[in-house]
């Protein structure tokens, strides 16, 4: 098993950033709530803990067990994780009548310390703390200030362990990553040596060990998720892995034609199933957003089961959950309340006596994109933009009909290929056609029309969290509204969206 560092969450916006810095060092690491961590085995080699949102001085302060780390284990503390250090060891931390929010620059900088090593004087950091440490225990050193912070960083004497009062996983401190190199590499001495080939060998042994000659059934979606873990199954038990595809009537237009000849070209055993009249006959009539959700969850469920229960002897379900929903269920501020039951067919293993297997669980988002190219996954799947689970079923306002699902199905996919044609996909995180419960009055040759309304969505964004507009060229979007007017009967308007995540919503429904 490869070596890691264990992350202590205190509810930090910047939890997952700390983890993905790490890992982009090729070093394995987990995140578990600051109360609920595993006792260290021999291949942790160092832990951080988390900033928060609370302070140390609260009654109710977030207070972890650290017996079987500190002095034990390299430790490194960020903001609050460094502030616990102080205040519960024999520091004083205060709260400030100001806010220190935002950049500031190191104007001491101790180079002999291993923490700080080649971090130059002035560099930028990034402040987020409410709380300062203002006094530091006697075997405490500082080892870098700031004008306003004397204490930005310290070691405890005879100790591996640090404090940070600075975020070094944001982009904004401009050394953070050599900073952390310098943690996890430098003083916890691990191995750089996570990648996606080592990911891929080691997921495939696990698997062949866990299924043995065990039959698996999977839910393929299309997206970079479910197929990413067909194929490392396949690679696993080959013939065991039955796949089912489900076209819901609300994927886009060809969609279930090509990807599932995108499947059977990568040798995977897949079943395309046809079903869309019973999801337009389910929700014929209905209009409300999470009813339409709810009964196209439920129909894809008794579909899914229906097909399984046709293959002899499974034993398990295959899912594409990836690491953010995991540690979302665990978070420090308590399971999420809205879990993607659509996308992990959830309530089907209890149901069906299945036991899960979820090949992805420890990956973000871009890292199951590097391990689908190590496998040589085309990037037609790889590079597609998120998805939704409902499908076009949330990006139909209103109800559903065959006749809308065309219409957004047509303006769709002229979008789509425009952005594609005009060299703009790639650098969109998420492109949408939304089909509006309006009509509006227009004039097509010489007659009156009283027609569809459509709106176009272009986000960038990073982790889909945060989102801005994507400002595309205004020929571009003549040359689309134009075409989708032309072509698409049933539309004569065409809006664009410029609405950014926050208070906006990627998604209209």
């Amino acid at each position: 098993m490869t070596d890691k560092i264990l992350i202590l969450d205190f509810g930090s916006q910047y939890t997952q950033l700390i983890a993905r810095r790490v890992r982009e060092l090729n070093v394995y690491c987990e995140i578990y709530p600051y109360n609920k961590f595993p006792k260290p085995d021999k291949n942790v080699k160092g832990v951080i803990l988390s900033g928060s949102p609370f302070s140390v001085k609260d009654k109710n302060a977030l207070i972890p067990d650290l017996k079987d780390i500190k002095e034990k284990l390299p430790l490194l503390g960020i903001c609050y994780g460094a502030q616990y250090l102080t205040h519960f060891f024999g520091g004083k931390v205060v709260s400030s009548d100001t806010r220190e929010y935002g950049r500031a620059n190191l104007n001491f900088v101790n180079n002999n310390n291993q923490l700080l090593k080649n971090i130059e004087n002035n560099s930028q950091v990034w402040m987020s703390h409410g709380d300062s440490i203002t006094e530091i225990p006697d075997n405490y050193e500082i080892i870098a200030s700031t004008d306003d912070v004397k204490i930005a960083a310290y070691q405890i004497g005879g100790e591996h362990t640090y404090g940070i009062q600075f975020h070094p996983e944001v982009y904004h401190t401009t050394q953070g990553k050599e900073l952390i190199q310098n943690f996890v590499a430098g003083i916890c001495k691990c191995e750089q040596n996570w990648t996606p080939q080592s990911f891929i060998d080691e997921t495939i042994n696990d698997l062949k060990e866990k299924l043995g000659n065990d039959k698996v059934v999977l839910g393929l979606s299309g997206g970079v998720d479910s197929s990413v873990a067909a194929i490392l199954l396949h690679k696993a038990i080959e013939k065991n892995l039955n796949c089912i595809f489900v076209d819901t009537g609300l994927l886009r237009k060809n969609e279930f034609e090509s990807v599932l000849k995108s499947y059977h070209g990568m040798g995977l055993n897949v079943k395309g199933v046809d079903a869309k009249n019973e999801f337009y006959e389910e929700l014929k009539g209905i209009t409300d957003p999470e009813k339409k959700r709810k009964v196209i969850g439920r129909v894809f469920i008794e579909i899914f089961e229906k097909e399984a229960k046709q293959i002899s002897n499974v034993k398990w379900l295959a899912q594409g959950t990836i690491y953010p929903d995991v540690i979302e269920s665990v978070s420090v501020k308590g399971p999420s309340a809205t879990i993607k039951s659509h996308h992990n067919v959830g309530g089907l293993p209890e149901k069906m006596d299945l036991k899960i297997v979820e090949p992805l669980n420890l990956l973000f988002k871009d890292e199951v994109r590097k391990v689908g190219k190590a496998l040589n996954i085309s990037q037609n799947i790889l590079g597609r933009h998120p998805f939704p689970g409902p499908g076009l079923g949330i990006r139909i306002l209103g109800d559903i009909t065959p006749e809308k699902v065309r219409i957004i199905q047509e303006v769709d996919h002229i979008f789509i290929d425009g952005l594609k044609n005009d060299g703009l996909y790639d650098k969109v995180w998420q492109a949408a056609a939304i089909l509006l419960p309006v009509q509006s009055v227009g004039v097509m040759g010489d007659e009156r029309t009283y027609e569809n309304v459509v709106v176009l969505r272009a986000v960038e964004s990073t982790d889909g969290m945060t989102a801005d507009w994507v400002h595309l060229p205004y020929q571009f979007l003549s040359n689309i509204s134009n075409a989708i007017i032309n072509k698409v009967k049933g539309v004569n308007r065409v809006v664009y969206d410029i609405s950014s995540k926050p208070p906006a919503t990627i998604e209209w429904e």
